[in-house]
């Protein structure tokens, strides 16, 4: 909402400032508010019988009631440190009635007042206008013929008016650059999920399409000479493709599955900030499709270990076709990690895959998690 831009560095256009929806607010209230002035045209009929004092007194009040209409709005046209100069305009122009009103015409600076604090100058200077305006009220008012606790009316209302529209304005301020940064917060978000999407798909997609067009390549040129081998390489073509398609589709998904190709991309992430170095395979093509969910709990498993128990600071994964293992450089295997529910769920996993897992002590003293395969897992 332009009309509550507390900077001065993109201060928008007339057109802007006069169309956007926070001037239409204003406008709303303040019209309301302007209801306040037919009161003291009602003043003016009853004390002036004439109608050139009517026509005038009427005319001057429609232009001060104007000039309060777009002295915010027209305020945020300017830098921060001049905006105060639309309030003192608004304060001249209301002697103009002087020679009608008198010293009443203190009775028009609850607008003035008002306007100033609409201008989202620094709120120290807005307390400071309020209270000389305040001031000056009280004066106007003793001369005016007030006397006694009279006197300290009219000021209390401009000075609690005035700064009350200041804190309001400054809360409505406050929420919508909260929700100014809530949406650039989301739309931040979009775009790292985007690029962490795009990110993972190459990583996924570029090894395993480059190997299934060379094996494509190599299968065309064997399909005549050796059938077989062509035969073959089609089979491993088709498995690898199969293996993309379920890792993309993790991907996709936001890593709600489990898959090799995922976790290794979570663990890349979970170690740089754990301040571990990490050293991951850069391909899982050569892992059966049939296998990656199963080492995608292992590769899960053994990450979270290193994070939490190990001590480490350097971590690695080795993946085959039949095996993959998790190691590290830190404490070894504790009771802790060992005894765990997570292994012990991990195990059960891999027996039920008729596999088997071991946990021992790595060739740098660290832990070791290993599991291997005598038969691809069944699809």
């Amino acid at each position: 909402m332009v009309m509550l831009r507390a900077d001065s560095a993109a201060r928008p256009g007339l057109r802007e400032v006069l169309t956007d929806r926070g001037t239409r607010r204003w406008g709303l209230g303040a019209i309301v508010a302007l209801g306040w002035l037919v009161t003291i045209g009602v003043e003016l009929y009853s004390i002036y019988p004439g109608v050139a004092e009517r026509v005038i007194g009427t005319a001057l009040i429609a232009l001060f009631g104007l000039c309060f209409l777009l002295t915010p709005p027209i305020t945020y046209l300017l830098p921060a440190g001049l905006r105060l100069l639309g309030p003192l305009g608004l304060f001249a122009l209301s002697f103009t009635l002087f020679p009608l009103l008198g010293f009443g015409v203190c009775s028009v600076w609850t607008y003035v007042g008002v306007a100033a604090a609409m201008t989202l100058v620094r709120m120290k200077w807005v307390v400071l206008f309020v209270i000389v305006l305040a001031g000056l009220s009280v004066l106007f008012e003793f001369l005016d013929g007030a006397r006694g606790v009279g006197v300290y009316a009219l000021p209390l209302v401009v000075a609690s008016i005035s700064l009350m529209m200041a804190a309001f304005a400054r809360q409505i301020l406050a929420v919508a650059q909260l929700r100014a940064t809530q949406h650039e917060l989301a739309t931040l978000a979009v775009a790292e999920e985007r690029s962490r999407v795009a990110r993972d798909l190459h990583d996924i997609l570029g090894h395993s399409l480059t190997v299934v067009t060379v094996k494509a390549e190599l299968a065309a040129r064997l399909i005549d000479t050796d059938p077989a081998a062509a035969k073959r390489e089609i089979e491993d073509v088709e498995d690898l493709a199969r293996g993309a398609l379920a890792d993309v589709r993790s991907t996709v998904a936001g890593f709600r599955g489990v898959s090799v190709a995922a976790e290794l991309a979570n663990a890349r992430s979970a170690l740089a900030a754990a301040g571990i170095r990490a050293s991951l395979p850069g391909a899982v093509d050569q892992v059966p499709a049939s296998s990656r969910e199963l080492f995608g709990w292992v590769v899960r498993e053994g990450v979270t270990n290193v994070v939490r128990h190990s001590g480490a600071t350097q971590a690695s994964v080795a993946l085959a076709p039949d095996s993959v293992e998790v190691t590290d450089d830190g404490s070894g295997p504790s009771k802790t990690a060992s005894d765990g529910n997570g292994l012990a769920g991990l195990r059960e996993r891999v027996e039920a895959a008729g596999g088997r897992m071991t946990i021992g002590r790595s060739q740098s003293g660290g832990f070791r998690l290993a599991v291997s395969l005598s038969a691809p897992v069944p699809a």
